[in-house]
């Protein structure tokens, strides 16, 4: 077992750790906010990456969103399930993923950047297949190319980033514009944002 999969069996393992420990500030909103102005009203986004669905996809389901959850650690869509029954939660390997569905938003927060480069840049594809036309698409990275190993409850938790304008080069080769771009954003966290849309409007 490696890379990705590591990732997964550690939030598979850890999921009620990670969701206690998960503030719920919503420190995001900001962004968020910034996100759904490009969504029509009710529009349908899928959270990929959606953890145990605090607070992000609850934030989006309580404005009214159709919110579509996908995990790849099943104790985490089962804290989903168990918090908004009848809502659309799904375990599934982002890498893989093919719903066979487009929607208005794609978010992945703090998900995408567990995966290898390979794999990240695999991504985009996956994006666009999932993009409805005019689609707002937000991810977080890293601020520059590299590797980090981080930890969860002294476990090796990995992320990764390519460089920003690599970034710029795949969304541009699958249909997606840049709307706003900051790295280290101190107001959010420092986290890297990327909001782009999608240019078949």
């Amino acid at each position: 077992m490696e890379g990705s999969d590591l990732i997964l069996d550690l939030y598979q393992r850890r999921a009620h750790d990670w969701d206690r420990e998960r503030g719920r500030g919503l420190f995001e909103r900001p962004w968020l906010d910034r996100f759904a102005t490009l969504l029509p009203p009710g529009g349908s986004v899928i959270d990929i990456g959606c953890g145990a669905g605090e607070p992000i996809a609850r934030h989006f389901i309580e404005q009214g969103f159709a919110v579509t959850g996908i995990d790849g650690a099943p104790a985490m869509i089962a804290l989903c399930r168990t918090r908004f029954p009848g809502g659309d939660f799904l375990a599934a390997d982002m890498r893989s993923l093919a719903l066979g569905r487009r929607f208005d938003g794609i978010l992945a927060w703090d998900s995408f950047f567990h995966l290898r480069p390979d794999d990240q840049r695999a991504m985009f594809a996956v994006f666009a297949r999932h993009a409805a036309p005019g689609a707002a698409l937000m991810f977080t990275s890293g601020p520059s190319r590299g590797e980090v190993i981080g930890t969860f409850h002294g476990e090796p938790l990995y992320h990764a980033s390519l460089a920003p304008e690599e970034y710029r080069a795949l969304l541009a080769a699958n249909g997606f514009s840049v709307v706003a771009h900051v790295a280290e954003d101190s107001a959010c966290g420092d986290h890297t944002v990327w909001l782009a849309r999608n240019g078949n409007a």
